[in-house]
């Protein structure tokens, strides 16, 4: 495992460690159930404080609903979908499918009728596990779909979720699982095309535990305590945050139902008594409007992780001032999270950075040759294979697995640059990068610097076609409120870039929306916007 030091002597000393037996969900729940049963694990809001409930509590709750998903058929291999906002229930699923050797398949609860469709059809899922909006959603689902559980009591043709555990027995379930053994298929966010299912084994958890340890830098205080408001049904949500949290030791704080609000966040930080977030940067850009936030609502924190796309500048020194801790971005994909990271406590942290490689990871700038970038040069970011974070395989894509990997990378289709230190400054997808007059501009860079602005809330840049710088920058504007636009702004924001960057990346061309489209984590979906014109 990962210990707080110097930085190049960790990455010169890291060793993996997997063992030959090895389940997530005893690793995250039961280990912790055996020797301090009742440690706090989950902390729920209610109307008069937080309801607490125990590492055993869940294991004994995650082992009967185990034995009664057994009793209705599942066993191991099985894909069992689970479609619900953050709650106790979700956890339980996860840890009692991961205990059965099945496939937990996660769906966020935003997801609409036809992406909840194709993804039950595509994984061929056996079972759902959903409250009762999900199941509405759902209808009667694919014909491999036999089983349906609803989290909120029975109905003619579901089986309700505490009715299935009642009578089993809670008994801890032996481990038989092998780190390599599949245990959970997390879709693709989509940006680039349809959602593929990327399956993970066992051991995917034992990496996110090294890279929580740097980010965060756990294990710290007796106090410590996580929230999230990313869905649990991304990596970001599951494994960046509550299951190797839990590893740790940390009580997770489960978000309240409802749309994220900033200044409910900020106040759900104080009245939780939250000492670590996980927080992606849109989410992030939004709290920015919030004025005086630690003055009003009084909160502490320690840590302060954020992933999903690039941080910036501007938002990194916000952070700091802000929250009053750092903000360590780290990077990765579905296929292979977790990857880079920023450390303050290691001195691993700068402003634009997304950070260095975390240690016990191989990353590489690769030029489209396969050689690697000189500094400061564009290349798209490669991880040596193998991992124990690369995922083992898409579902059922073989020919979209052959094409991930290369001359012994993972080729992630994001585009970087390092500087001579390390430090890797993400761009984009592949697909973002903007060619205008023969330069290759990386999106992200420009959106930081048109934040500085205090007419801007949020912004997306992209590419657009032009005959004769063959595409120019066009910048989609969410205004702050009571901001007009306009002329005046427009140029007020072309001086800016030019001034901050270079004459040619400044945006030619604008447009103004209420929001920018987004995935359910978080990322904003350029296509869509290149498809506006």
């Amino acid at each position: 495992m990962l210990e707080r030091t110097d930085y190049e002597r960790a990455r010169a000393c890291f060793r993996w460690s997997i063992p030959a037996r090895y389940n997530m969900a005893a690793h995250a729940c039961d280990d912790w159930a055996a020797r301090d049963p009742h440690r706090p694990a989950l902390f729920t809001v209610t109307e008069t404080g937080l309801s607490p409930l125990s590492y055993l509590d869940i294991a004994r709750a995650s082992n009967r609903l185990a034995r009664g998903l057994a009793a209705q058929g599942i066993a191991a291999g099985d894909r069992v979908a689970i479609l619900a906002p953050q709650s106790p229930q979700v956890l339980i699923s996860h840890l009692a499918l991961y205990k059965l050797n099945a496939i937990a398949v996660p769906l966020a609860a935003v997801f609409g009728v036809d992406a909840i469709q194709y993804r039950l059809e595509d994984s061929g899922a056996k079972g759902l596990i959903a409250d009762a909006a999900g199941l509405a959603k759902v209808g009667q689902g694919p014909n491999s779909l036999v089983l349906r559980i609803c989290m909120d009591g029975a109905a003619p043709g579901v089986e309700g979720f505490d009715r299935l555990m009642d009578g089993q027995d809670d008994a801890p379930i032996p481990v038989t699982s092998g780190p390599d053994d599949p245990a959970l298929m997390i879709y693709t966010s989509g940006t680039t095309g349809r959602p593929k299912g990327a399956l993970h084994a066992h051991r995917v958890l034992i990496p996110h535990v090294t890279g929580q340890t740097y980010t965060h830098g756990f294990p710290g205080g007796a106090d410590d305590r996580m929230w999230t408001p990313s869905d649990w049904a991304w990596a970001g949500g599951l494994l960046n945050t509550v299951l190797p949290s839990l590893v740790h030791g940390v009580p997770v704080v489960v978000q309240p139902p409802g749309k994220f609000d900033p200044e409910a966040a900020f106040a759900l930080l104080a009245r939780a008594e939250i000492r670590n977030v996980f927080i992606p940067p849109t989410a992030l850009r939004m709290m920015r409007a919030v004025p005086r936030p630690r003055e009003r609502f009084g909160f502490s924190l320690r840590s302060v992780g954020s992933a999903g796309e690039a941080l910036g500048a501007e938002t990194f020194a916000w952070g700091r001032e802000a929250l009053g801790v750092p903000v360590n971005e780290f990077y990765g994909q579905t296929e292979c999270n977790y990857v880079i990271g920023s450390c303050a406590q290691m001195g691993v942290a700068r402003a634009g950075a997304t950070g260095k490689p975390i240690p016990g990871h191989d990353v590489a700038i690769l030029r489209a040759d396969g050689t690697r970038c000189e500094p400061g040069e564009m290349g798209q970011i490669a991880v040596r294979a193998p991992d124990p974070v690369m995922f083992l395989r898409y579902w059922n894509r073989p020919d979209a697995t052959a094409d991930k990997f290369r001359g012994g990378y993972m080729l992630t289709g994001d585009m970087a640059q390092a500087d001579a230190d390390g430090y890797i400054f993400f761009q984009g997808r592949d697909d973002d990068i903007i060619t205008s007059a023969g330069y290759r501009i990386g999106p992200t860079e420009i959106e930081d610097v048109i934040l500085r602005h205090p007419a801007v809330a949020l912004v997306a840049v992209v590419g657009v076609p032009d005959p004769v710088r063959t595409e120019v920058v066009k910048a989609f504007l969410v205004l702050n409120e009571g901001v007009a636009p306009g002329a005046v702004l427009e140029s007020e924001i072309q001086t800016l870039v030019r001034e901050a960057l270079a004459g040619y990346e400044y945006p030619r061309a604008f447009a103004y929306l209420d929001a920018l489209p987004m995935t359910s984590t978080g990322k904003v979906i350029r296509r869509q916007l290149r498809a506006m014109g």
